[in-house]
C-alpha cells in the first residue's frame, strides 16, 4: 500500500493544476481554436528548445515512451480545439478533466503495476464525481461532448506513456522538455494547409501563445515530476483540481455566476483533493 503523498508533492500538483486552467482559459478566450492550440503547443517547444542542452538526454528506456506521448498529444489538441470550438469551457473542461483519471485510475493497475487503498480510490471517486457532476445539464452541445470524451481518452493515454517514461527517464526536467520539442513538427505537418493563416495568427497573438507556452510547460512539468513521488492515478486525480481555479477565473475574471449545481460539484472535487491528502 502507497504511503500518504507528501505535503510538498500536494502543493506541486495544486500549482500545476491552476496553471493549467489559466492556459486553457487563455485558449478558450482566443478567436480561432485550432490555430490557438498549435500556437501555444509551438511556442512551448521553442521556449523548451534551448534549454535541452542544460537539461541533458532521458535514458533510452524512456525514448519509446516519448514517442508514443507525443504522438498521441498531435491529436489530443486537434479534440481539445474541436471541443473549445463547438462548446463552453464549463462543458467540456469538465468531462475531459474528470473522465480521464478515471481511466487512468482504471487502467494503471493492470499496465503500471500500481495498487491504490481503498480510501485512495474513494478519493478518485470524489473527484472524478466532481467535475462530471460539473457538465450535468449542459450536454446539449452533443458534439462537443463527443470531442470532451475523445480528447479524455487522449489525455488518459498520454498521462499512462508519461508516467512510465518520466520514471524510466532518470531526468523528469529533461523528459517534460523533450516532449514539447518532439511534438512540435508532427503537429505542424497535421495544420499544413494552414501554415499562412497560422503565422498571420502568431504575429497578432504572439503574446497569448508565449503566455499559455509558459503556462503549460511549467503546468506538465510540475505533473511530470509528481509521478516520480505518488502513484500516477493519484496524480492524475488530484490534478483535476484545476477545475476548481476555472471556476475561480470565472467568478473574479469572467464574472459569470455558476449555478448552486456547480459550485457544490466544486465543493466535492475540494473534499477528494483533501482525501487524497490524507489517505
Amino acid at each position: 500500500m502507497h504511503q500518504p503523498m507528501s505535503g510538498s508533492t500536494l502543493v506541486v500538483i495544486l500549482v500545476a493544476a491552476a496553471l493549467h486552467a489559466g492556459w486553457n482559459a487563455l485558449l478558450k478566450s482566443g478567436p480561432d481554436k485550432l490555430l490557438g492550440t498549435v500556437l501555444v503547443a509551438c511556442c512551448a517547444g521553442l521556449l523548451a528548445l534551448p534549454l535541452l542542452p542544460l537539461a541533458g538526454v532521458p535514458a533510452p528506456a524512456s525514448w519509446p515512451w516519448l514517442a508514443v506521448s507525443a504522438t498521441i498529444h498531435i491529436g489530443y489538441y486537434h479534440l481539445l480545439a474541436a471541443a473549445y470550438r463547438h462548446g463552453d469551457m464549463s462543458q467540456a473542461y469538465p468531462l475531459m478533466r474528470g473522465v480521464a483519471p478515471l481511466l487512468v485510475a482504471c487502467a494503471s493497475v493492470p499496465l503500471l503495476g500500481e495498487r491504490l487503498s481503498a480510501a485512495q480510490y474513494g478519493a478518485v471517486a470524489l473527484i472524478c464525481g466532481g467535475v462530471v457532476a460539473m457538465s450535468l445539464g449542459r450536454l446539449a452541445a452533443l458534439r462537443a461532448t463527443g470531442y470532451a470524451l475523445a480528447s479524455a481518452a487522449m489525455i488518459a493515454g498520454y498521462t499512462l506513456a508519461d508516467g512510465t517514461g518520466v520514471r524510466e527517464s532518470g531526468a523528469p526536467a529533461a523528459y517534460t522538455l523533450w516532449l514539447f520539442v518532439l511534438s512540435v513538427p508532427g503537429l505542424l505537418l497535421s495544420v499544413a494547409g494552414r501554415w499562412r493563416p497560422l503565422a498571420d495568427y502568431a504575429r497578432q497573438h504572439w503574446r497569448t501563445g508565449v503566455a499559455g507556452a509558459v503556462g503549460t510547460l511549467a503546468s506538465y512539468g510540475l505533473v511530470l515530476w509528481a509521478m516520480t513521488r505518488a502513484p500516477v492515478a493519484m496524480v492524475a486525480a488530484l490534478r483535476e483540481t484545476s477545475i476548481l481555479f476555472a471556476t475561480l477565473i470565472a467568478l473574479a475574471v469572467l464574472r459569470e455566476r455558476p449555478h448552486r449545481r456547480r459550485l457544490a460539484a466544486a465543493g466535492l472535487i475540494a473534499c477528494g483533493a483533501v482525501a487524497m491528502r490524507l489517505a
